[in-house]
């Protein structure tokens, strides 16, 4: 009945009443004040391992890949997917430009949201894979339970790249949450893929990455991380030397992020010939 209840309240309300409550469910995620540095941060906060995450991750994932509910993002279900349009369209690029071969690397991809978000329109591709490298405990429990012949999960970048050799990259909501994301990005580019699609990252338009705690509203999981907003003209230049930037878009309306001078944005980038 409280599934019914959500479809009919999103069939019928006015958009901008549905903007408004998804606004308030964000207002409750908050940013603390600026920390010296990643460990200072750490130290004040639960962290990415806090009791509970991988569950809630779990179950709601189970859901989307059973039929059971129809998107999932950050543990919380939606009763319709809410598409990266610049992405899927990147992937959709990448795939014409390759006779329909697609196959991404999803660094920090959780248990496949991506995957799931997008697989109607790829599912049919003549090749295709998607490749998942997360923390262990969420590998252990992606193979488990979520992989199938078009996911996979691995633990490491070199793991993943022994097995297939991909040619599409897709870092979506992870770099702020990377201690050292320039290294993260170093080791990706060497990998030559032909585009990285970078989506839902924390930019401002300083020259510093700055260092914040990021608080989740307990209606969703109980946990604190260190979190940076990065400086964008540091992730242009970092990526820039080997890719060109094709486009760049505005993500997720998220009210939280105007408090400390910065937004979501994404970014589609093009090897270099």
């Amino acid at each position: 009945m409280k599934q019914k209840f959500k479809t009919l309240a999103c069939d019928w309300l006015p958009p901008a009443i549905l903007r408004q409550i998804r606004r308030r469910r964000s207002a409750d995620i908050r940013f603390e004040e600026e920390y010296a540095t990643w460990q200072d941060a750490t130290e004040n906060c639960t962290g990415y391992d806090a009791v509970g995450i991988l569950e809630k991750v779990l179950e709601a994932t189970l859901k989307v890949k059973n039929g059971e509910a129809v998107y999932e993002r950050d543990s919380v279900l939606f009763d319709h997917i809410e598409y990266s349009w610049p992405v899927l369209s990147g992937l959709m690029w990448v795939a014409a430009k390759n006779n329909g071969r697609l196959n991404v690397l999803d660094y920090g991809g959780s248990l496949g949201s991506s995957y799931f978000e997008n697989r109607l329109f790829l599912n049919s591709l003549p090749n295709f894979s998607w490749n998942v490298v997360e923390q262990a405990n969420f590998v252990v429990e992606g193979k488990k339970h979520i992989q199938d012949e078009y996911l996979r999960f691995y633990e490491t970048i070199d793991d993943c790249v022994k097995d297939i050799k991909p040619n599409t990259i897709l870092l979506s909501s992870v770099l702020q949450y990377l201690q050292d994301p320039g290294k993260i990005i170093d080791s990706l580019i060497k990998i030559g893929s032909d585009v990285i699609l970078i989506d839902r990252t924390i930019v401002n338009s300083n020259s510093v990455n700055n260092i914040y705690i990021q608080h989740v509203s307990s209606t969703i999981y109980s946990a604190s991380y260190p979190c940076y907003s990065l400086s964008e003209s540091w992730l242009l230049n970092r990526i820039g030397n080997t890719y060109d930037m094709v486009a760049d878009f505005t993500s997720l309306d998220f009210p939280a992020l105007r408090n400390i001078n910065s937004e979501f944005k994404g970014y589609i980038f093009k090897k270099m010939a």
